[in-house]
């Protein structure tokens, strides 16, 4: 909770010249968008909370943000909240390729190049056989729609019972 409380003021961009909310309501309003779109799926909510975090642990490494953060959220929130987290860039990246007019916010379109740029064919094939391949690119989906400045997704203190839930899971699945 004090790391995701920490993104508030926090920003994509050291110069604050990326996306336009902070990470803290950006992290917010993707859960939320998750949540109603897929209730009973705790784990993507909370990999849509969790998702930028590498962003605040290593500021301005837009191309390893998602491995930095799913290393940090792994032993607390278990394989497949990291595994999400992982893979929301390569699913921007899948997008790109197979959705190419699709918009992506001016920060997204910019980070794109630097996170490898849109999949060729044999990885578009090995991204959509891998283990939480949809379910990545719900995340993804959410995150580019999580960016409405003024939009109220709530608290992030309503998202502790969840937290806990989903970390007593990954705590007892851990060997």
């Amino acid at each position: 909770m004090e790391l995701l409380l920490a993104c508030r003021g926090a920003w994509d961009t050291p110069d604050r010249s990326g996306d336009p909310v902070d990470l803290h309501d950006h992290g917010l309003q993707t859960a939320a968008l998750l949540r109603r779109s897929h209730p009973f799926d705790k784990e993507l909510q909370v990999a849509g909370l969790v998702h930028d975090l590498g962003h605040l642990l290593f500021p301005g490494d837009d191309a390893g943000h998602a491995d930095h953060a799913a290393q940090a959220v792994r032993p607390l929130l278990g394989e497949r909240v990291a595994r999400l987290v992982r893979l929301h860039v390569p699913a921007k990246r899948y997008l790109a390729a197979v959705e190419p007019g699709r918009a992506l916010s001016p920060q997204s379109a910019l980070t794109l190049h630097a996170q490898g740029g849109p999949m060729d064919g044999a990885e578009i094939r090995a991204f959509a056989a891998g283990p939480d391949a949809e379910a990545a690119v719900t995340l993804r989906q959410a995150d580019d729609a999580g960016k409405v400045v003024g939009l109220d997704a709530g608290v992030m203190e309503d998202w502790r019972p969840v937290l806990e839930l989903v970390a007593a899971g990954a705590y007892e699945r851990t060997p």
